[in-house]
């Protein structure tokens, strides 16, 4: 094969892997491979782990909230590398993945694809992240796939509230028809600058803590999803995709699918969430039959970008526990 072309074993098939028009960043350690699946390519952030002696890691897959990509998970992945051996998806519009085929944003569509993912890459049952919308999306996998999940971990999940606070409304409003355009022309002469500093203010609670490397590989990743001509269209159905799902009942009901996970789930909850409030946490932690909390002072939205290290004490606390619990169950 070419330079440019290689092979990955997907199931019982190879499917052609073109290494993608890379716009995302990579951090040291990180690879970037375009995959094939049934209406979908996807694009997915590898990082193996730094330790080659000893048994194989456990495999990890990671999954990304509204407007993010696989590059959120970067600093934990960077974090757990002697852990997991972990990947993360840019879902279908984001990141480096072009839109899916069938132009479907919803979370039942985005779960799809992770469910095929897992299925064709024969990575499972993974250690399975997700954070805000990519929280409901591996919440419906966890419930509806329990083989290809080990362990959950929740960063600020996107559940539905029945009383949001205000400062996620302006997100939520981007579901409207119409907004969106509307958005676009108001601040058409905003700077990538300026909508960098407004975006780390509504997801991080200290936006200080991010550095001004990091704050100028943000801005140009804000630049870059600016042209795309799909990136407003991607928002406006994402969002109306996870407005959708909060109001779906009976057995689709996120929370009813929450109290269906078998899995042990470790849920991270930040004081300053601006999108996510962290008075969630109780409903969540009682919803999840087998859940512990992590509750973290002055952090926003993204914890796992705030705060990897600590996200990362509590999954590995998870995974020993689980671990020992597995070793401990006699075999039949």
């Amino acid at each position: 094969m070419s330079e440019t072309e290689s092979s990955v074993a997907l199931g019982a098939h190879a499917v052609p892997v073109v290494p993608p028009t890379r716009f995302s960043q990579l951090s040291a350690g990180e690879r970037l491979r375009t995959v094939t699946l049934s209406g979908a390519t996807l694009t997915v952030r590898s990082r193996p782990p730094a330790v080659s002696d000893g048994p194989a890691p456990p495999a990890a897959l990671f999954v990304h909230g509204l407007g993010g990509s696989s590059q959120n998970w970067s600093p934990l992945l960077e974090v757990l590398a002697n852990d997991v051996d972990g990947e993360a998806l840019d879902l279908p519009g984001y990141g480096d993945s072009p839109p899916p085929d069938d132009g479907d944003y919803s979370i039942t569509a985005y779960a799809r694809v992770v469910i095929r993912y897992l299925d064709a890459s024969d990575r499972g049952p993974v250690h399975l992240f997700g954070n805000s919308m990519g929280g409901a999306i591996v919440t419906r996998v966890a419930a509806v796939r329990p083989d290809l999940v080990r362990t959950l971990t929740l960063v600020s999940p996107a559940l539905p509230e029945l009383r949001p606070q205000r400062s996620a409304l302006p997100t939520g409003l981007l579901a409207v028809p119409g907004i969106v355009p509307l958005f676009a022309r108001v601040t058409r002469d905003w700077t990538p600058e300026r909508r960098t500093r407004e975006l780390l203010a509504l997801c991080y609670g200290d936006p200080g803590r991010v550095t001004p490397e990091g704050f100028a590989l943000a801005v140009a990743e804000y630049e870059r999803r600016l042209e795309l001509p799909y990136f407003w269209d991607v928002m406006a159905r994402s969002a109306r995709g996870i407005v959708d799902a909060y109001t779906l009942g009976g057995q689709h009901s996120l929370w009813r699918q929450a109290e269906r996970v078998l899995a042990p789930t470790l849920l991270v909850y930040g004081t300053r969430d601006q999108l996510v409030s962290y008075r969630m946490a109780r409903r969540a932690s009682a919803a999840f039959r087998e859940s512990r909390l992590l509750t973290l002072l002055g952090t926003g939205h993204v914890a796992m970008m705030e705060d990897p290290d600590a996200v990362a004490r509590a999954f590995r606390e998870l995974l020993a526990d689980t671990t020992s619990e597995r070793s401990a169950t006699p075999r039949g």
